[in-house]
């Protein structure tokens, strides 16, 4: 039961990103990097920040040994495009590690590779937090986009069966398949 949770919520996670990133794509290069506040200054910036701490995670979940190169450029994507691409990519790793959880590995300890040294946590603490990382970064993209002329689409849905005709076609952009949301 536990896996099937962390599955619908990476894959709620890579739905999520696709809406924003989809979003941010109507937005000029001058107004996607242009300074706005925030945590990290730009929308450019925020959404490089979600990407590499996705990146920093995933590999730490698939036992990869990346660490702290993870931050060697802060913003490593420029454009919309590239970061669509990437965080896409990302997203889909991300989802492959939910659907191979099982409860033995949930609970497993899992290396942290820090430059102070390295950490151990359980696997599915690591999870809830960088799915809550995620969805504090993302709103704060979120009031960020609603600075610009375009409008914020809306992140705080799941896969509720009453809203399955309302995004078929983001599903259907993302190659998903509405009955493997919630796979028995």
């Amino acid at each position: 039961m536990a896996q099937r949770h962390f599955l619908a919520q990476a894959r709620n996670n890579a739905w999520a990103n696709h809406r924003l990133l989809t979003a941010c794509s109507a937005l000029t290069q001058e107004d996607f990097a242009a300074p706005r506040g925030g945590f990290f200054g730009s929308l450019r910036a925020t959404l490089n920040h979600i990407l590499i701490v996705d990146w920093y995670y995933v590999d730490a979940l698939e036992g990869g040994s990346l660490g702290p190169a993870a931050w060697r450029d802060e913003e490593p994507c420029k454009t919309v495009a590239d970061l669509q691409r990437e965080q896409a990519a990302v997203d889909r790793r991300l989802i492959e590690v939910c659907a191979a959880l099982d409860e033995a590995a949930l609970e497993a300890p899992m290396r942290l590779i820090r430059a102070a040294g390295d950490k151990v946590e359980r696997t599915e603490r690591v999870l809830l937090h960088l799915f809550q990382h995620q969805v504090h970064h993302r709103g704060q993209a979120h009031g960020l986009l609603s600075t610009t002329s375009v409008a914020p689409p809306q992140l705080d849905e799941f896969f509720l069966q009453q809203d399955a005709e309302l995004r078929k076609e983001e599903l259907a952009v993302l190659g998903w398949a509405e009955e493997a949301l919630w796979p028995d």
